[in-house]
């Protein structure tokens, strides 16, 4: 006889075997869930290693070809004049443009190829007024003293922080530097590390509002240099030429636009009368430049990556001297 209870029972066990087949399918679905996941973020991980990647190339690329326009433009140096101006090939800058544009064999066909974007610049570093100047040994430090003041009046900075960063970089100069202005016992035997980069003044109490606003007229170069007065700006022109003003100095860079100084003495016959007697230093000016910079930038999909370089030309080797990458998203990329 069948007990009264079986039915019951019989409930009990089917509720129980759905109960238990519920979990495991959650756990299925939990443990297959956690598997697509692992494998989307391995894509994701490969995707962007290989982008990076494939950037890296690219802008290593862009580098050499950057370096080979400038080791041309030696050839033509060594064959003419030696003379660096705005009016040559390097000056000219790269535009963004598609990158498949230079890469595919079909031009009118490169609907398939990535959102790549390439664009890039050679700067002549040599433009710029070197801060290095005002620690050398082999200049006139009151002299440069004189120059950077009147850089910052043209620049829009308050002039009074000069004496404050030229006290803080003879103190970061290394003892060969510094020892033609002080004597070794009042020269620290461990320097603070000296900037490279110009947002590294910020080292030396600057403020970013001030180094915003003398970044288009200063560098920081290893060693002492001249500016070019083929390349540089009227701001610069005027701070470096003792007496001369904007006026005179824009009326210089009207006159390389048309013809290129091709020495000094074209530069001395052009200056205004009240500068005529100034004396022009071959240490403080040139019409040629060894120093430039190469700027790179690659836009990839969502990401931006910019490679800048500083590089020296000796003879026809153009050589690294140092180089620097910053990586960022894509404002107009996430927005679309």
């Amino acid at each position: 006889m069948m007990s009264p209870r079986s039915p019951c029972r019989r409930r009990l066990q089917q509720g129980a075997a759905l109960l238990t087949a519920m979990v495991i399918v959650t756990l299925v679905a939990t443990l297959a869930s956690a598997m697509v996941w692992q494998q989307w973020r391995a894509v994701q991980v490969e995707s962007a290693e290989r982008a990076r990647a494939q950037a890296l190339w690219i802008l290593d690329g862009a580098i050499d070809w950057a370096r080979l326009i400038l080791r041309e433009d030696a050839r033509q140096n060594q064959r003419g004049s030696m003379i660096d101006h705005l009016g040559e090939p390097w000056a000219v800058p790269l535009a963004e443009a598609r990158l498949s544009t230079f890469l595919a064999a079909d031009r009118d066909n490169t609907d398939d190829a990535p959102e790549a974007f390439l664009s890039g610049a050679i700067t002549d570093a040599q433009s710029r007024y070197n801060l290095r100047n005002v620690i050398s040994p082999a200049g006139n430090r009151q002299a440069e003293e004189d120059v950077l003041r009147r850089l910052l009046d043209y620049a829009g900075a308050r002039s009074e922080v000069a004496p404050g960063l030229l006290a803080a970089l003879r103190d970061l100069a290394p003892p060969e530097a510094a020892a033609s202005g002080a004597t070794r016992a009042q020269i620290n035997p461990d320097p603070p590390l000296m900037p490279r980069r110009l947002d590294q003044l910020a080292w030396l109490g600057l403020d970013a509002e001030t180094v915003g606003r003398i970044a288009p007229y200063i560098t920081l170069l290893p060693v002492r240099t001249p500016v070019n007065v083929n390349t540089a700006p009227k701001e610069v022109l005027a701070a470096v030429i003792p007496g001369l003003d904007l006026a005179s100095a824009e009326r210089l860079v009207q006159a390389r636009q048309r013809d290129p100084f091709r020495n000094l003495q074209q530069v001395q016959a052009l200056l205004p009368q009240s500068t005529a007697t100034t004396a022009l230093s071959a240490s403080s000016l040139n019409v040629v430049s060894i120093y430039f910079e190469i700027q790179g930038r690659l836009r990839l999909l969502d990401r931006v990556i910019e490679e800048r370089a500083l590089v020296v030309r000796r003879n026809l080797d153009i050589l690294p001297v140092r180089r620097e990458r910053v990586t960022a998203l894509d404002a107009g990329a996430v927005t679309r």
